[in-house]
């Protein structure tokens, strides 16, 4: 019953390609945008703002004029 032989230099390699593997994943997600697709986000973005504040009493109206 021999224990299995690990090579440590070989086994932490491997750690870290995992590692950067991983962090190059999150990576994608968060920045892996092309332009099109973040200028799409920014319009959709401010159509609803306009959206909001076309609703948004103004102070004349809700009393609360000169705060």
């Amino acid at each position: 019953m021999a224990a299995e032989i690990v090579n440590l230099r070989q086994a932490r390699k491997a750690k870290a390609r995992i590692e950067k593997e991983r962090q190059a994943e999150q990576n994608r997600l968060t920045f892996g945008r092309t332009k099109a697709e973040k200028s799409l986000t920014r319009a959709l973005n401010e159509q609803a703002e306009k959206r909001l504040d076309q609703g948004r009493l103004t102070g004349a109206d809700d009393g609360t004029a000169g705060e």
